[in-house]
């Protein structure tokens, strides 16, 4: 089939997914901005949009390529994730919060190179399970090892940082991938058990840093660290219940402003919106999330070719844990591990790792086989 032109390319391009990360994305500068109110806020909000408009840059120029060239270059893509989480390992990397999770970059920039790994993951996943191929037969087990041994070399360096809810991620997404490619089940079981070890065995080696056990710990028993964690998820949960239907206007939420909830920007930003916008808004937003999530998958239903299929699962698993382990935490449903909200949440690598996801579907979708 010949390659479309540039401008088909765009034109048949639906822009939905763009519009609502575009949504999502100015929200959450007005919400980093209220979390963070004077010079700083105003400072950090223009970073976010700056953020914003780099990550939607990178995204258009994705829509642009040719899901075949993607195909050609996943081993390159992949070994660069890699590269950049050995490097943060290196003395070169930096502590912050307890992980050695960063590289500080000239012009006072930084980068976590465990964000840009999950894009790497995604597509070296999805040629490990597509290649060569008919899409209507199950990977060969060696092909399903390969993947897990793919997959269990990145997670294995987050973790040493350590950084378990970005091992988290990864794991989770490697198992929907692996299963969207019709493997056994019992390969989806054995990893789910395998993850399930392996966050067993990061507390009791210990591999975490003590305050990312406290905050595991605190979840069943907030009462074992109450002035620290369990504080915290209390002072996030009152913020969220105090907004009611309406919230109390964005800048005017007694919590928020009176800077009782540490990180709001950035781990716990959907309080902010649960507090000053409201159960209707913070409800808004949830929607839009799974607008993404539910996109992804309908992308990865309508597309035949077995790389773009398993691209777009990839992304779908990886947003949609993210969503519900962010969400969940700010709820208390579930314990803190530190992820930020797709889009809403504060941070360059995570924002610009989360515009490359949508323009991998997209590119995805207008793939060279799609049902269309």
């Amino acid at each position: 089939m010949p390659s479309r032109g540039l401008g088909e390319r765009y034109a048949r391009t639906e822009w939905g997914l763009f519009v609502a990360a575009l949504g999502l994305s100015l929200v959450g500068a007005l919400l980093v901005w209220s979390a963070t109110r004077g010079e700083v806020g105003a400072a950090l909000a223009v970073r976010h949009l700056v953020n914003t408009a780099v990550g939607l840059t990178l995204a258009l120029v994705l829509v642009a390529v040719d899901v075949r060239w993607l195909r050609a270059a996943a081993p390159w893509i992949y070994l660069a994730g890699l590269a950049g989480l050995v490097l943060v390992l290196s003395p070169v990397g930096q502590t912050v919060n307890g992980s050695r999770s960063w590289l500080f970059l000239p012009g006072g920039f930084s980068l976590q190179p465990a964000e840009l790994a999950k894009i790497g993951l995604v597509i070296g996943l999805a040629m490990i399970l597509a290649e060569g191929r008919d899409p209507f037969r199950p990977p060969l087990w060696r092909d399903v090892l390969t993947a897990w041994l793919l997959a269990g070399v990145p997670v294995g360096l987050i973790l040493l940082q350590p950084d378990l809810g970005s091992a988290l991620v990864l794991g989770m997404l490697t198992v929907a991938v692996v299963a969207a490619s019709g493997a056994s089940m019992r390969w989806t079981l054995a990893a789910l058990g395998g993850t399930a070890a392996a966050v067993a065995t990061a507390l009791v080696v210990p591999l975490l840093d003590p305050y990312q056990v406290d905050r595991l710990l605190a979840f069943r028993d907030p009462s074992l660290d109450p002035q620290g964690i369990g504080y915290q998820t209390r002072q996030v949960r009152l913020a969220v219940g105090s907004g009611g239907w309406t919230g109390t206007g964005l800048g005017q939420g007694p919590q928020t402003q009176g800077g009782f909830v540490p990180f709001q920007h950035t781990d716990f930003i959907f309080s902010v919106a649960g507090e000053e916008l409201g159960y209707v808004g913070a409800l808004g937003l949830l929607l839009l999330l799974g607008f993404l999530v539910v996109r992804a998958l309908v992308v990865a239903l309508l597309c035949e070719d077995p790389f773009g299929r398993l691209v777009a699962v990839g992304v779908g698993a990886w947003l949609a844990f993210q969503i519900f382990e962010n969400v969940g935490m700010n709820l208390g449903l579930m314990p803190v591990t530190g992820l930020p909200l797709p889009f809403l949440s504060y941070g360059g690598s995570s924002m610009l790792a989360c515009w490359l996801a949508v323009g991998l579907v997209a590119c995805a979708e207008r793939g060279p086989a799609s049902r269309r």
